[in-house]
């Protein structure tokens, strides 16, 4: 008998880029089940809510993804608290992020060894895609409110709900 794996994606999604959907996408080619955690990041001022973040998110992978697919993903808001509390409160077993470049390596590897430390929960770092290891949620915030297009680097659900604002 198979028993489901499930990792757990987590980010601040602030906004979600092509680079966050990616990486959910490959998750999900990996593990039979991918939670997305939107959590608000304590040295961020968050420019979207975590309700819009949520939603915007949703829309996202919904679009992105073969319905058998999106099916597998949930997507929900976390408060607070150690990753490894809430990755242990949904079953998982493994968190999933992307690295964008060294300086990411070495931001992710000290919390990496800490999480399987603190809880047994392994860490999977996924080499970004070349098209968007340049992108990140407060670059796309800059160029927008620069008045720059950011349509190469969000999802059309992104791109709707920053032109509306």
């Amino acid at each position: 008998m198979h028993t489901p794996t499930r990792c757990v994606c987590p980010g601040s999604f602030d906004p979600p880029t092509l680079g966050h959907v990616d990486v959910v996408t490959r998750a999900a080619a990996l593990f039979d089940e991918v939670v997305v955690a939107v959590h608000v990041n304590p040295s961020k001022t968050p420019h979207w809510d975590a309700a819009q973040r949520v939603e915007a998110l949703r829309e996202c992978l919904d679009e992105a993804l073969p319905p058998h697919t999106a099916a597998r993903v949930r997507v929900e808001a976390v408060e607070g608290g150690l990753l490894v509390d809430h990755v242990r409160s949904v079953g998982a077993t493994a968190v999933v992020k992307g690295l964008r470049s060294a300086t990411d390596v070495e931001h992710e590897q000290p919390m990496a060894l800490v999480n399987r430390d603190l809880a047994g929960v392994e860490t999977v770092l996924l080499v970004a895609d070349p098209r968007w290891g340049h992108v990140s949620s407060s670059l796309v915030r800059q160029v927008h409110a620069l008045g720059g297009s950011v349509a190469p680097y969000v999802p059309s659900a992104v791109l709707r709900r920053l032109l509306d604002r």
